[in-house]
């Protein structure tokens, strides 16, 4: 059996949400007095008790609707997020690919995000140009590449991204929604990229509303609901209870390779 890659064990995060008004401005400037006699304010749980672990080189797909927990269970492997309750185990560090902006800076060019991120990277100045040439025919941004970001379309943003991750391919990947951006040949690519990044046992995380492409590359696929996992296992057993074809106590046994 391969090693763990990642580990969350019991992971719960909450958040603190602000009360306007009189109740607010006695915990600010009352501190614990005010907490006593107004209690500690609002809070909302994004993750309740999230509990599994990751081989090296599987893919995981997560799905669920919008505000399940998705992207903040990226963030709290990522390491952006502490969690209030439970750990967070990761012998690499993963790299979190989310939204259009993937974390590039709007005032650098496109060449020189992806000279950044290769140094982030730890790879080496000289590597990464030789890849250039290959990565911005593969993001199909040939007229685009040394302008800076900020007149970049999401689209563009997206493609970017993506095609800084697929050549310079971190051991411990997390993707959010990354791959529902674009037209459907890149899409394709991504997907293909996706996969040789597997087959080099890289590990991946992937957040999608794409549930055949999690299907076509998932080992297992986990359902948040509220937070909380509904269903954990085979790609299309786990599908069927999101679309309420089967019930969670019906997933086939976890896949692991």
């Amino acid at each position: 059996m391969k090693e763990i890659a990642i580990k969350v064990d019991n992971v719960s995060l909450i958040f603190s949400l602000s009360d306007s008004g009189p109740k607010q401005i006695f915990r600010t400037f009352f501190g614990p007095l005010g907490k006593k006699i107004f209690g500690n304010g609002r809070s909302f749980t994004a993750l309740r008790d999230i509990d599994f672990e990751l081989r090296k080189g599987e893919v995981l797909g997560l799905i669920g609707n919008n505000g399940s927990g998705k992207s903040t269970l990226l963030q709290c492997m990522a390491g952006i997020y502490r969690p209030n309750k439970g750990t967070v185990y990761s012998k690499e560090k993963p790299f979190l690919l989310a939204g259009v902006g993937m974390g590039y800076s709007s005032r650098l060019t496109g060449r020189e995000n992806i000279l950044l991120l290769g140094s982030i990277l730890g790879i080496k100045k000289k590597e990464i140009a030789q890849k250039i040439p290959e990565l911005v025919e593969f993001a199909e941004l040939e007229e685009w590449i040394d302008e800076p970001l900020r007149t970049y379309s999401s689209g563009m943003n997206a493609r970017l991204g993506m095609a800084g991750i697929a050549y310079f391919r971190p051991d411990v990947l997390l993707i959010d929604e990354v791959l529902g951006v674009g037209d459907p040949t890149f899409k394709e690519k991504s997907k293909e990229k996706i996969m040789e990044m597997v087959e080099e046992a890289s590990t991946v995380v992937m957040a999608s509303h794409s549930f055949n492409l999690l299907i076509d590359i998932c080992d297992r696929i986990i359902f948040l609901e509220k937070g909380k996992i509904k269903a954990i296992g085979d790609p299309q057993d786990v599908v069927d209870v999101y679309y309420g074809r089967k019930e969670s106590d019906e997933v086939a046994p976890l896949k692991r390779k």
